[in-house]
């Protein structure tokens, strides 16, 4: 025998001893304490279902193994979206630098250097083109050797071979300047790096490494709670859950602030089963079934109250299984002003 149809037994034989008509009298004094005790009983088309505050985390880790250098916050504060949260110790790097651009200016040098000499070899070409086209035309006339003539075709394919060798050394050292402007470039990359910057707006939930620590790479040091997207993690019955809709209207009252309504959107619903066997047979267990759904608060809210937002706060989130019902008075979103 359920408690309600003791309930109704109690207030039935209560109704016989009083002479009042039974069955009636029972009845309606059991909706009476009904309405009584639960003042705020939702509709048909309402669910509701425990839960708490939750948000998305950020672990803010180190790229490359190094020595924190400072760490600039502290648990709860605020920050924005680039904001420095931590700096490690750079000097090393600095140094790899200071030689990658070393590397560069050298390399400038070399390619100014290949460039004068073409200059030079250019010049040097032009002259033996033009011996050679004088000796021919003597050679031609019979006024000129032609010992001559092979000594100044020699000369041209010298100085065209040492053109060449210039203009490769200009290559050298172009290509020189590239890897070193890269290296550089990418020395450069792992200083930014070292300032650890929160990816987005958020609160310091935890402070994981202090100032002088030594952490390898991929190491954490702070976690970060994204202020913009926060909701409250609720399971409820698969009769439930395939009744709700997404992007619907969702409610939440704290049990911190209860005599606030505040508004949100089901924004989740799990495609399986939360902690229930892998196979269910019977209809009754299959009513066991508890999906998690998420009930996400706007982000427009969440900016206007992100001082007071705090994840972990437990309470009651309020869905519609039928979005066409409107939301009961007690259930009107009420914020603080």
């Amino acid at each position: 025998m359920t408690s309600k149809t003791l309930v109704r037994a109690f207030l039935l034989g209560f109704a016989l001893l009083a002479g009042a008509p039974a069955p009636a009298a029972a009845n309606d004094a059991f909706d009476a304490l009904l309405r009584k005790l639960q003042p705020n009983r939702l509709p048909d088309g309402f669910a509701s279902a425990n839960g708490r505050l939750e948000s998305e985390q950020v672990e803010i880790a180190t790229k490359i193994p190094g020595r924190i250098a400072e760490v600039l916050v502290k648990e709860g504060d605020q920050v924005d979206q680039g904001q420095v949260l931590a700096r490690m110790d750079v000097s090393e790097l600095q140094a790899q630098l200071q030689g990658a651009q070393a590397v560069e200016r050298r390399s400038e040098q070399a390619q100014a250097l290949a460039e004068a000499v073409i200059v030079q070899r250019e010049s040097e070409r032009k002259l033996a083109e033009q011996e050679m086209e004088r000796v021919e035309a003597l050679h031609a006339k019979g006024f000129a050797t032609t010992e001559l003539l092979d000594q100044r075709r020699s000369v041209l394919l010298v100085s065209e071979a040492a053109l060449n060798a210039a203009k490769a050394s200009r290559n050298d050292a172009i290509a020189a300047i590239d890897a070193a402007k890269a290296d550089s470039a990418r020395i450069q990359s792992l200083l930014d790096d070292m300032e650890l910057k929160a990816p987005r707006r958020g609160r310091i939930e935890y402070k994981l490494a202090q100032a002088g620590e030594v952490l390898g790479a991929g190491s954490r040091v702070l976690t970060l709670i994204d202020l913009t997207d926060v909701y409250m993690t609720v399971f409820v019955p698969s009769s439930v859950a395939a009744r709700l809709a997404y992007n619907d209207d969702a409610r939440l009252i704290l049990d911190a602030i209860p005599q606030y309504v505040v508004p949100a959107k089901v924004s989740f619903i799990a495609s399986e089963a939360q902690f229930t066997p892998k196979t269910v047979e019977t209809r009754e267990e299959r009513e066991k079934l508890m999906f998690r759904v998420k009930l996400t608060l706007p982000p427009d809210l969440l900016r206007k109250y992100e001082s007071a937002v705090k994840t972990g706060v437990r309470g009651v989130g309020f869905m519609r299984t039928d979005s066409a019902k409107s939301w009961p008075d007690f259930l009107a979103v009420k914020l603080p002003q």
